[in-house]
């Protein structure tokens, strides 16, 4: 069953890449029905495959890999609901095939599991705001490439075809902000279950983690104030949301590369 659900979820994200890539050649809108239901056709068989990733009866998993699979799983996901008002074809076409590639690497955790210690449900629930936080904060940041990339095919006066797919650029600035202001308020969850139900965020490891994952709350928040009181948007939003999206990643990507990879092989 888990091989099943895992080669039919890279099977469908594969499809699903052909049919927005095939489109965007084109420069057509594509065939929502076809492409939303390949998408959620591969995110329900890569939710199965991912039962058996990160959990097995000798514990869970939470290794990078399989972080990695989930957190794509999660924002494929966000895409296809965001995705049922607003044509969204490009941005499918970016993380269709991440889905992909993060389930074929998440296979390498399949075996036996390293069990964590009984997880209490305040940090399950912490887990899984930080997860949902990471997910939404991503989509945001490409979201904001490529809002830079339009604004700078708008002003060298070189529109590119596949403009006329998307919504105008005022409502996928919105959409950003939106994605921003959510993300917001799940990281600001997840940091304050953290420091709720996890007792070691202090210590030598978490120590690192906490303090860039605070570092990015702050930058968010700038952002977000500094749009809201004075406007800010266009390249300015663009460079503050990638400074922020960077601490985030080296708070979790960065401490699990040092401790899983880096460390272990020292």
């Amino acid at each position: 069953m888990a091989a099943f659900a895992h080669w039919t979820a890279i099977a469908l994200y594969i499809a699903t890449t052909i049919v927005a890539a095939r489109a965007l050649a084109r420069e057509e809108q594509p065939n929502r029905k076809l492409l939303l239901g390949l998408l959620a056709a591969a995110l329900a068989t890569h939710g199965a495959s991912l039962v058996y990733t990160l959990y097995s009866p000798d514990g869970y998993r939470f290794d990078l890999l399989a972080m990695l699979s989930l957190i794509a799983w999660v924002v494929n996901l966000l895409l296809l609901i965001l995705a049922a008002g607003r044509p969204l074809t490009l941005l499918i076409l970016i993380f269709a095939p991440v889905g992909a590639l993060t389930e074929f690497a998440a296979s390498h955790t399949w075996g036996p599991v390293a069990p964590h210690q009984q997880l209490s449900s305040g940090i399950a629930v912490h887990a899984l705001l930080s997860i949902s936080a990471y997910s939404l904060l991503t989509l945001a940041t490409l979201q904001a490439i490529y809002l830079y990339y339009l604004n700078q095919q708008l002003h060298n006066h070189r529109p590119v075809g596949a403009m006329r797919l998307l919504p105008p650029l005022q409502s996928m600035e919105s959409l950003l902000f939106g994605l921003i202001t959510f993300g917001q308020l799940l990281l600001t969850a997840s940091l304050i279950t953290g420091f709720v139900f996890v007792g070691n965020l202090f210590e030598q490891g978490p120590l690192h983690k906490t303090a860039l994952s605070l570092i990015a709350w702050v930058l968010y928040s700038i952002l977000l104030w500094g749009h809201w009181q004075w406007g800010w948007r266009g390249n300015t939003a663009v460079r503050w949301t990638l400074c922020a999206f960077i601490a985030l990643m080296l708070a979790y990507f960065g401490s699990k590369l040092v401790i899983e990879v880096i460390l272990q092989r020292g």
